[in-house]
Formats: structure tokens, sequence, C-alpha cells
């Protein structure tokens, strides 16, 4: 019913793509009432709004910290949640991350997958189902802008706005995701004192999203001369790295200072073992370090003993597991400030595991260790809606007719809008085999898909208006 008005629209779909992505929509501090989320992020909503305008629909910017794009009557709405903001562009990209670089058929630019190109290929599918059929429903595309940080962007929506009947979020994998783990990031905070022999002095790991499994960390370190040899320390470090087969380098600065610098592979914290930490190992360094000096340290000792005691991007996979997976550990944060030395991790859980359960299995193994406590930081429940329901039957079967597949419903570790509302699940954009280009360096989207997806997301948003 849709695909010629989609192929019609198609070259328009893939323009709109790649001027959203040009605008550098990464959180900043802001202290303008109506753009809280920084300059970038308003430059993003105004550009999206007032291209739904152009396409014939309304639009309303809510107060600068979300904003939605409607069509349609009647006192049920189909939503549709996305998000326009997107994660630091990191380092190493083969094009400009904010170029929207269109090569060998595939759009790159920092939110192409996540979550700019499924945004307007569900914006384009409107326009589709708008010209060729009334609907009754309202159909609203809700475009939030914090999704990467703490979500207030979607609360201060459901604050002021009508909710949802029923809808979906196209921010992660086809063919439909009817569960997603829990997710919570904890602190191990200690007090911190310099020892007289070797003491930390900074640490940087290049404000690293604690949901980002981090690609660089770096600790400076003060050698007293008179109680440690600086050459014997390096020579101690320089062993251990080949030994171990770690991306490190130790680096002398003066007399009583060196640098140690680690390097991993960035990846989103739902999938790390898709990455290679770069903070794990060098805490386990520093466990050598100060065990072979005997200046102790029960942070890292603790650290290195129960969690980051293998060098993989997973750092630690306690048993605890379900039909949504197991649970994962990201060390995503490591860092001295106010004479306090604290370790970030962001953890995946699955939905059947009681979280009080988690946060007790690490306080049982912390009473051997006393200037240690854990702090939790953030939490997201779990959502979990049965694989029967008709929502999620629905999507799968749309998704499997129109790509000629059966597939079935799955779980992920990562926390999607859908989570947000009642009735709503995940449903998109990343094809079943396709790797999930999300927080990573050269993030793209196959043109191809892109306009798959919006005929997916056309079809989709017809069959949810007239049920």
């Amino acid at each position: 019913m849709f695909e010629k008005t989609i192929e019609n629209l198609s070259k328009s779909l893939i323009k709109s793509t790649q001027e959203i992505i040009k605008i550098p929509s990464v959180h900043s501090e802001s202290n303008n009432q109506s753009k809280p989320f920084g300059e970038n992020i308003a430059k993003a909503l105004d550009y999206t709004l007032k291209l739904g305008e152009s396409l014939g629909f309304r639009t309303k910017n809510i107060d600068g910290y979300c904003g939605y794009i409607e069509f349609g009557e009647g006192d049920e709405i189909v939503g549709i949640i996305g998000h326009l903001d997107v994660v630091p562009e990191g380092d190493g990209w083969t094009f400009p991350p904010f170029s929207a670089t269109i090569d060998n058929g595939k759009l790159y630019g920092r939110g192409a997958i996540d979550d700019k190109g499924p945004v307007m290929a569900s914006l384009y599918a409107m326009k589709a189902v708008a010209e060729n059929c009334k609907v009754h429903k309202r159909v609203r595309l809700i475009l939030g802008l914090n999704e990467e940080r703490d979500w207030k962007c979607i609360e201060y929506y459901k604050s002021h706005e009508e909710l949802p009947t029923v809808g979906f979020s196209p921010d992660a994998d086809f063919p439909c995701i009817y569960a997603e783990k829990a997710i919570v990031s904890y602190y191990l905070n200690m007090t911190y004192s310099a020892n007289e022999k070797i003491s930390i002095v900074s640490i940087d790991c290049n404000n690293n999203a604690i949901n980002v499994v981090p690609k660089f960390c770096s600790v400076a370190l003060h050698i007293n001369p008179d109680e440690v040899s600086i050459h014997s320390l390096i020579n101690f470090v320089q062993n251990l790295i080949y030994e171990n087969n770690y991306d490190m380098e130790i680096n002398m600065n003066d007399d009583t200072t060196v640098t140690i610098v680690s390097n991993g592979v960035q990846a989103h914290a739902a999938h790390p073992n898709l990455g290679r930490n770069a903070i794990s190992p060098l805490i386990i360094m520093l466990n050598h370090i100060f065990t072979e000096y005997n200046c102790k340290n029960e942070l890292v000792e603790f650290f290195s003993k129960y969690i980051g005691n293998k060098y993989t991007g997973e750092d630690l996979e306690i048993n605890f597991e379900d039909e949504s997976g197991i649970l994962t550990l990201n060390t995503g944060d490591f860092k001295l400030e106010n004479d306090v030395l604290k370790i970030g991790m962001n953890l995946r859980v699955p939905v059947h595991t009681d979280i009080d359960l988690v946060e007790h299995t690490f306080n049982k193994y912390l009473d051997e260790f006393p200037n240690v406590t854990l702090t939790m930081e953030k939490y997201q429940a779990p959502l979990y809606i049965s694989k029967d329901n008709k929502l999620v039957k629905t999507l799968c079967n749309i998704f499997n007719e129109e790509t000629h597949s059966n597939s079935e419903p799955i779980a992920i570790g990562g926390g999607t809008f859908a989570r947000a509302f009642n009735n709503c699940v995940c449903f998109g954009t990343n094809f079943p085999g396709h790797k999930d280009m999300c927080h990573q360096t050269d993030e793209f989207i196959e043109i191809e898909n892109l306009i798959l997806a919006c005929k997916i997301y056309a079809r989709a948003i017809y069959e949810l208006c007239e049920d």
C-alpha cells in the first residue's frame, strides 16, 4: 500500500537524515531554560519540528525538553518514541562523525542508527500513511532530547502531555524486543590519601560515559625516589604489559612522576564483549604495582580480585541468567575527585533478577574491604512483555512479512525509550544479522535498510491505527 509513496519519498528521507546528523546534538550544560540540554540539541529539535510542519503535520515544542509531530484524529494515540540526542563522537572515524557522508551504500555519522536515522524513517512513514489513508487514531512521533543521559526529557513529557495508548520505539533491533534488562550504575568509593611510596596524582578517562566501553584511560603516579626506584618501577610495568599483552605504555614525565596509558576499543555497554575496556586492565596494573611495593589500596584490590580479574570487554559475568541473557558489567568510569577514589560500573541485569540480590552480592564481597563503599547512581527497571502479547505478535508478523523472514522476538541488554510507556516495545531499526553500530566509531546505517525500515514502520502505523 505504501511502497510506491515511500520510493518517491526516499531521496527526501536520505537528505533529511543527512541534515539531522550534521547537527552535533551532544548534551551540553545550559543555563537557558528554553534549551535545557544545550544549543545543538535545541537546533536538532527545531529542525525536526520544522520538517514535520513542512510535511503537513501538527507539531509542538514542549518547553525545550522534548517535542512531538502528529497527524490523525481520535481519542487514542499510537506513539512512536525516538530521540535526537547522541553520544559524543569519539575518535578514529573514517569520515568526520557529523559530516553525514554516504559511501558504498552506507550513511555514516553519529546518530545514523541511534536514533536519528530511525526517527526520520518513522517520520516519512507517517507521511506515507497520511497520503494514502485516513486513520482513526492520532499518530504521534515523540522526540526525546536527553535519552543518552538521564531521560529528563521523557519524564517532562509524561508530566505535561497525553500518554500513548500503544506504541513502539525505533531505538534498537528488529524484529521486535519483548524484554530489556534492568540497567543500574554503581560506584565503588574509597577515601584516598597519598601513599609515601607511590600515589595517584590524576586520572583521565576522556570523560567517558558510564554506558560506553572506554577506549582510553591514563593514570599519573607520583614516585618517592627515596622509597622506590622509578626505573625499576618502569621495568616492572613494562614486563607486565608484555606478559599480559596489554595495550598500554608507561612514560616517565620527570624524576618523580610517570603516566600509564591504557587503550581499548569503544562499544555500547549493552554489548561489552564487542569492545575492549581500557579502564579495567589499568586498575589491575595499579593493583600489581601497589602489591609489589606494599602500598595497600583496598579499592583497586577489591576490583582486581572480584570484578576485573580477566582482560575482556565484559569484565564480569556473575552467574545470574534467564531468558533475557546473563548479567554483564562495564567499567565505564575511574576518577579521583575531592580526595575520593571512584570506580563507576554499568550493569545490565536479567529481567527476572532481583536488583537487591545483585547489591547483596557486591556487599557480601565488600565485607573484607571495610574502607570501600557501594552507591547506586541510577536504576532503570526492566521491560518485559510476553512473546504472546498482541502488540509483540503484530509487530513481529509485520517485520517477517515485509522481509520474508521468520524471526522471533528478542531480549536485549540495552535500554530503549519503549520502557518509558506502558504497552510499548522496541521495534527496529537494526536488522537481524547486521552488526550493531550504536555508540561505535564509524556508526552507520545502510541506505537500503533505512528505506526498508520506513516501509515497515508505515505498515506498523497503519495496522496499529486500524486495530
